[in-house]
């Protein structure tokens, strides 16, 4: 007996096959249609485990391509879902700090993993995984290399959180010398700046941990906790908590 959650986002689409514990993951682009690529999830998770359909009993979709998935059994809201993923991973979360392609937000939890309160921004790209990507690509590297080329750099400060100021005072930067080392620092410090900012709008509980695709930067990792003067738990696996939250509602729903 098996659930499965997916949790299709603006960058990349998530799967999870469940049976109380994980059994597979799944993470593929989304592309241009979340319809496709949430059904290639689903049908990667069973052909990859020989699973007979008949034996996932609910399927549950969340993320903003959520209302394409026609054959899910349930959708529901990425906070609920990235809530119950997180709990279910360490039941100590009481705050979560996700940030993903397109949004970033912050979400309160109870003793329960029930969301207490969230606060999230969604109106621009300003400290997302987006916004990182644009900034990637004004110093010709990848989103993937930029801990890297930032490490043990001092940063340059970038004062703006608008992706399109953010890239003429980048530029600018650039065409006076400053070094790409300090600049992909600098542009990794001001997510953090960003992260707290909407962190402060939570009285912070118990343990926080750090989800979405942005969370595998280790340096915004440390950035934030040395602003917040608290450690931060990041799961093994970052992207995929909103589909495990999603597989994990699944099983609940099951009358075992």
């Amino acid at each position: 007996m098996y659930t499965i959650g997916i949790d299709t986002g603006s960058v990349a689409t998530k799967g999870v096959l469940f049976n109380g514990n994980i059994i597979k993951k799944v993470i593929i682009p989304t592309g241009w249609s979340p319809k496709n690529a949430s059904k290639q999830v689903y049908t990667l998770l069973l052909e990859d485990n020989n699973v007979d359909k008949n034996k996932v009993k609910k399927v549950v979709g969340t993320g903003y391509g959520r209302v394409s998935m026609v054959f899910a059994d349930k959708t529901v809201t990425e906070i609920t879902c990235h809530a119950k993923g997180a709990y279910f991973i360490n039941n100590n979360i009481r705050t979560i700090l996700d940030i993903g392609g397109q949004d970033s937000k912050v979400i309160s939890l109870d003793e329960y993993g029930n969301v207490r309160e969230f606060f999230m921004n969604d109106k621009c790209a300003a400290g997302t995984g987006r916004f990182l990507q644009v900034m990637a690509n004004l110093l010709e590297g990848d989103v993937n290399d930029l801990d890297k080329l930032a490490e043990g750099t001092a940063p340059k400060q970038i004062s703006s959180m608008c992706t399109v100021f953010a890239e003429s005072e980048i530029v600018s930067l650039l065409a006076n010398g400053a070094s790409k080392e300090s600049i992909a620092a600098g542009i990794i410090q001001s997510i953090a700046n960003r992260a707290v900012t909407l962190l402060s709008k939570t009285s912070i509980k118990g343990d926080i941990a750090f989800t979405g695709g942005v969370a595998k930067s280790n340096i915004l990792k440390k950035y934030i906790e040395s602003k917040i003067k608290k450690n931060i738990y990041t799961p093994n696996d970052t992207q995929i908590i909103g589909a495990l939250g999603a597989a994990v509602i699944g099983w609940n729903m099951i009358d075992k």
